[in-house]
């Protein structure tokens, strides 16, 4: 508990709130050749390298991932969701927040449907995640 002439000399300060997800938050300045914040929801990127991840101590499994250069120069580790992909080296890719829970340093994560990443095939649950298109019912005769 701080003194009254604590107090008078410092004050009591806020704690400053940090971005976590701070590859949205920034942008590329092109003609200064620097960064500016810019909050955005997705990023595109492009893929440089498909790798598999180990996840944390109780789980065990094989995560697929991938390096991505984001378009405001940012390379990073993202989570690829879902059961299978057809993305390769070179592959243009749309990026949000959230990554895997079980995976240490993987924030981010790739949005299905979109650009290269295909949807995943015969979803029926939580298709709007996975990008899956909802079937359509057969007539009956």
């Amino acid at each position: 508990m701080p003194t009254i002439n604590q107090l008078i000399k410092k004050g009591r300060t806020s704690k400053s709130r940090t971005n976590r997800k701070l590859a949205l938050a920034l942008a590329w300045n092109s003609l200064h050749r620097s960064y500016f914040f810019s909050n955005s929801p997705q990023k595109k990127g492009v893929c440089k390298k498909i790798i598999k991840k180990n996840p944390k101590k109780p789980n065990s499994a094989n995560r697929s991932c991938a390096q991505v250069i984001l378009s405001n120069k940012k390379e990073m580790v993202v989570y690829i969701s879902g059961e299978g992909h057809g993305l390769q080296d070179y592959s243009s890719v749309l990026i949000q927040g959230g990554g895997a829970k079980d995976l240490p340093g993987v924030r981010y994560s790739i949005v299905r449907g979109i650009h290269d990443a295909a949807e995943v095939k015969n979803r029926k649950q939580g298709r709007s995640l996975y990008g899956a298109k909802r079937e359509k019912k057969a007539d009956k005769k």
